[in-house]
């Protein structure tokens, strides 16, 4: 299981920051489980740069651009120079802000062109009981996975994360999750023919607890966790992750 820790912008101290590495690095010792970080990018070059352990980052962003005369954004070629292997794209709180389908290609683009795997956030901000939400899934993916190559769209991570179902009451059932993996494999099918897209690790970033995070895993079909808030909960997290073993 791929578990993806996304810190967000919740760790504002080094402090912090280095007793999260340090935990993770415990936990990144339990079988068959893969822990990767998604800290904010002033400590990626903290926490990355040299890294030897079996704990892999992620950054939150990067730019559209290949660099230059752009202040303020981050070029996938100077995440790939720390060791950075992962990049989250189209995460919905940079949707929210009005980050348009397009942008998340030329990024998807940036980053597989300097070997960064994108983890590639879709999902529906409300479910109706029609059809509409799984047109925008469908869209979500193909407007990020059309310009790619085979062999670069082999690189991606898809996480699906409903946005209705973030920090409220209401949450996905194992059997929601289970039929919402089948129909974004059905999806990718499209793009990656025969057996290639049961190769794309599908994860699931909805609201992830200890509690629930065993009954999703079991028989659903997902390959890992998209983790919020829970992943800079010391305790949360160690019981998170353990509940998987």
């Amino acid at each position: 299981m791929i578990i993806v820790a996304n810190w967000k912008a919740y760790v504002e101290s080094e402090e912090k920051a280095k007793s999260l590495l340090a935990l993770a690095k415990r936990l990144s010792k339990q079988p068959r489980t893969r822990i990767v970080l998604a800290p904010p990018s002033p400590y990626l070059g903290l926490l990355a740069k040299g890294n030897k352990t079996k704990v892999e980052f992620a950054a939150q962003d990067l730019s559209d651009t290949s660099g230059g005369a752009e202040t303020g954004e981050v070029s996938a070629q100077a995440l790939a120079g720390l060791g950075i292997k992962y990049v989250i794209l189209g995460h919905s709180e940079r949707r929210a802000r009005g980050e348009t389908l397009e942008q998340i290609a030329l990024k998807m683009q940036h980053a597989v062109a300097h070997g960064l795997s994108p983890i590639l956030c879709i999902g529906e901000k409300e479910r109706d009981a029609g059809a509409a939400y799984l047109l925008l899934l469908r869209q979500q993916l193909a407007s990020a996975l059309e310009p790619l190559s085979q062999a670069e769209r082999m690189k991606v991570v898809i996480a699906y994360e409903p946005v209705w179902a973030i920090g409220g009451t209401a949450t996905d059932s194992p059997q929601d999750v289970h039929e919402m993996a089948l129909y974004i494999r059905k999806i990718l099918s499209d793009f990656l023919p025969g057996t290639a897209n049961a190769r794309i690790p599908v994860l699931y970033g909805g609201s992830v607890e200890p509690e629930n995070i065993r009954p999703l895993a079991g028989g659903s079909g997902l390959d890992g966790f998209l983790v919020g808030h829970a992943s800079i909960d010391s305790k949360m997290f160690s019981d998170l992750v353990k509940a998987l073993v």
